[in-house]
């Protein structure tokens, strides 16, 4: 928050329409547009690779310069991301005031997950709640908040309550405690295949029943010794 603000160059955009947004891609530049309150929204371009750099900072608030104008403090407003490939399609800005509070979103970390005794016993632990709206001056907003869970033990569950807002930062939500940030369950219990039932007919057979040939010699043997009996 006290650190240098990012600073995002844009040309100003005059050319409109889907044709147009593809040739921009094309060229590795993505379509934004940024809103200022009542005033009349303003459209730019932007190179892509500076995008994600001021995006990927960290930083909530940074500040647009568009061609021909001044720096502009701004904070993201929405992002379109293409459906199958990673590639940013369009940004939404909105310019602020950096003496009204504004409400904007903020990534939620976990810190000490290998620490967790429920983790150690091999419990699962699942981040549930990744990011939450807060409520600040531009230049209050947090980079992240940190959720502690070096204490879990299975069946554990860490709300929004036990994180500490930073001084001036409202969360906005009515019921702290209802919203869940992380879990830790029970190990997950693979079970074992059924063992395959082996096939005894063969064995049966051989057991119950005297084999075919057997059954043949006894009664040749039979029939040898009554024609001895004749002779």
């Amino acid at each position: 928050m006290a650190r240098t603000r990012e600073k995002l160059e844009a040309a100003p955009r005059s050319d409109f329409g889907s044709r147009s947004a593809r040739r921009l891609r094309g060229e590795k530049l993505v379509p934004g547009v940024v809103y200022a309150g009542g005033a009349e929204a303003r459209h730019f371009q932007a190179v892509e690779r500076d995008v994600r750099t001021v995006l990927g900072s960290g930083q909530a608030l940074f500040d647009l310069e568009v061609e021909g104008s001044k720096a502009v403090p701004v904070v993201l407003k929405d992002s379109q991301y293409h459906p199958i490939k990673d590639l940013l399609q369009h940004i939404d800005l909105q310019e602020v005031k950096l003496d009204q509070a504004i409400q904007a979103e903020v990534a939620i970390e976990l810190e000490g997950v290998d620490a967790a005794p429920g983790v150690k016993e091999g419990g699962v632990l699942e981040h549930v709640t990744r990011e939450i709206t807060v409520e600040a001056l531009p230049t209050e907003i947090p980079e992240r908040l940190l959720a502690d869970v070096s204490e879990m033990q299975i069946n554990d569950t860490v709300t929004l309550a036990s994180i500490d807002a930073p001084e001036g930062v409202k969360f906005v939500a009515e019921e702290l405690e209802e919203i869940t940030i992380a879990t830790l369950s029970p190990p997950r219990v693979e079970e074992e295949p059924e063992p395959e039932v082996e096939e005894e007919t063969e064995l049966v057979g051989a057991e119950g029943e005297a084999p075919a040939a057997e059954e043949g010699g006894a009664e040749g043997e039979g029939g040898d010794s009554g024609d001895s009996g004749g002779e």
